[in-house]
């Protein structure tokens, strides 16, 4: 059975530095190489607790594998059960809009918006708070919260209580791709990060189907003690409570606090991404990790690539209905005629997680999944009045496929980032441009230019073309910096005369010590 940890040495001076030029560069002539002996390990990861600094026990590659079944017979249902309900929620205004919603014109611009404006504003806060608190619980408190907005909104009066309704929904959903993404570094190797988050990033696509046939089914409501948009809204909120239950019940905060795992099974998972150096929890808030993150020139081409990549969503999740009907379709034919969408946008989820995994790969499936959208958008402006009202619908359908490039962004900071501060702050600042994006996005098909949007569907051809340039860049950088981190290990291994043995010994000292990517040299980067 591995050691507990009860090691307190003193404190390093890694611990109380900031992050300065010198140590944001892999090769600074490996200081932080044997940080592990002299790091004060009550600022390490919460993992010590239970497996200490270094291997003390080695599982079966048979005995892994189950654990991984396990692990996946429960964590990504949850994870997409969540996304699942978020998804409908966000995009419930879409549905309305066409069901005699009666917020109309620039005041439903605003009302979608004012999600977006909630998200933005709490999205540091709640990632932080959640860093405090365990992760699990605090994602089941915000579900069922989130389920009661849901729920009021059919009761709200006015444009300004659904303006307020929508900001708290923002403000409460803000917290669920950074929790969940968590998790799933938590729990996963890196070559198993980026399908598992498709695994749930795919509800996006299967909750278009599914919305697309509830809203239909709910459209032929021909009664008058309550409108039909009021009836999904009573729908989609009573679904996120009981979700919200489950992920209270069943929902792991970490492996150390994993329920549903024995006391063996919780140490297996633990060395299973040992050897990754991503870490897993810490509750300490570190400040100089926070400023690593803003130093970090690859964190900027993130948030540039999720700017890039959410203002078309900002538009199309909340104009993609009205588009299809301006093609001379009834508002029942739109719900299910926009269902095959999803159907594509889940299929290239799940196609660029794989191949992310498979390939080790980050940026090129980000950049086929643009690819067809930049297509499509062409295909919209170009017909545009052409009255091939086929080729306009199969455009519509190619568009979605953008979606996957945000959840191989999930992948690319669970991959690609080390310290627990650094991660939040990193997930944060890719929410937090999620939001600013977004509600631009909005702004990009104006009532004026109903019910073409010419300016929206150049805007987004436009945007994802620059994106894949940035992807490219983003790609060299890392490959750059893998090539520089070896250099630097080859150097720290011959001034020390180690062994491949030897190396492997650090590596597994370092793994949960909460050190940086950058501070951590056996740490490499998926391109």
């Amino acid at each position: 059975m591995a050691s507990t940890f009860a090691d307190k040495t003193t404190a390093s001076e890694l611990e109380k530095r900031p992050a300065s030029k010198a140590s944001a560069d892999v090769d600074e002539k490996a200081a932080t190489a044997s940080v592990a002996s002299s790091v004060d390990l009550r600022q390490g990861d919460e993992a010590l607790k239970l497996v200490g600094k270094e291997r003390d026990v080695e599982f079966s590659d048979e005995y892994n594998r189950k654990l991984r079944r396990k692990l996946d017979l429960w964590i990504p249902p949850l994870c997409a059960a969540v996304y699942f309900t978020q998804f409908l929620d966000k995009t419930s205004l879409n549905y309305a809009s066409i069901m005699k919603f009666p917020i109309v014109g620039q005041n439903y611009n605003l009302v979608s918006m004012a999600f977006y404006l909630g998200f933005l504003t709490w999205e540091f806060p709640t990632v932080y708070i959640s860093q405090k608190l365990r992760l699990g619980k605090y994602l089941g408190t915000n579900i069922v919260l989130w389920g009661i907005i849901l729920m009021l909104h059919a009761v709200a009066p006015s444009f300004g209580a659904f303006f307020a309704l929508r900001f708290l929904l923002g403000m409460l959903e803000s917290c669920v791709a950074p929790i969940l993404v968590l998790i799933v570094s938590m729990f996963y190797k890196k070559d198993e990060q980026a399908t598992r988050i498709s695994w749930f990033y795919v509800m996006n696509g299967l909750t278009q189907i599914f919305g697309g046939f509830v809203a239909y089914g709910v459209s032929f409501y021909d009664g008058h003690r309550i409108a039909p948009w009021k009836i999904m809204y009573l729908l989609l909120g009573g679904l996120a409570i009981i979700v919200g239950a489950c992920v209270l019940i069943w929902m792991p905060d970490s492996p150390v606090h994993a329920q549903m795992l024995t006391p063996e099974e919780r140490i297996a998972a633990l060395e299973r991404v040992r050897n990754d150096q991503g870490g897993t929890e810490n509750k300490r808030l570190k400040w100089y990790q926070v400023k690593e993150v803003l130093l970090d020139v690859r964190t900027w081409l993130i948030v540039l690539t999720t700017m890039l990549t959410s203002i078309p969503n900002g538009g199309l999740s909340n104009f993609s209905n009205q588009i299809v009907k301006s093609f001379g379709y009834t508002s029942k034919q739109t719900l299910i005629l926009s269902t095959p969408g999803g159907a594509i946008a889940a299929f290239t989820t799940l196609a660029c997680g794989w191949y992310s995994d498979r390939k080790g790969e980050r940026m090129l499936p980000i950049v086929f999944a643009l690819i067809p959208t930049i297509v499509g958008a062409a295909m919209l402006i170009g017909l545009n009045g052409s009255g091939k009202t086929g080729a306009l619908l199969f455009a519509t359908y190619l568009i979605n496929t953008f979606g996957s490039a945000l959840a191989t962004v999930y992948a690319y900071n669970a991959s690609n980032t080390s310290g627990h501060t650094k991660k939040v702050t990193i997930n944060a600042m890719t929410m937090f441009t999620f939001s600013v994006g977004n509600i631009v996005g909005t702004e990009i098909f104006l009532p004026k230019d109903a019910p073409n949007y010419i300016p929206g569907k150049t805007a987004i051809m436009v945007l994802l073309t620059i994106q894949l340039f940035v992807c490219f860049l983003l790609r060299w950088i890392n490959v750059r910096l893998n090539v520089k981190k070896q250099k630097a290990l080859e150097a720290e291994k011959a001034r020390n005369g180690w062994t491949d043995a030897d190396v492997q010994k650090e590596r597994e000292r370092h793994a949960f010590l909460d050190l940086t990517d950058k501070q951590n040299i056996f740490f490499s980067y998926t391109a």
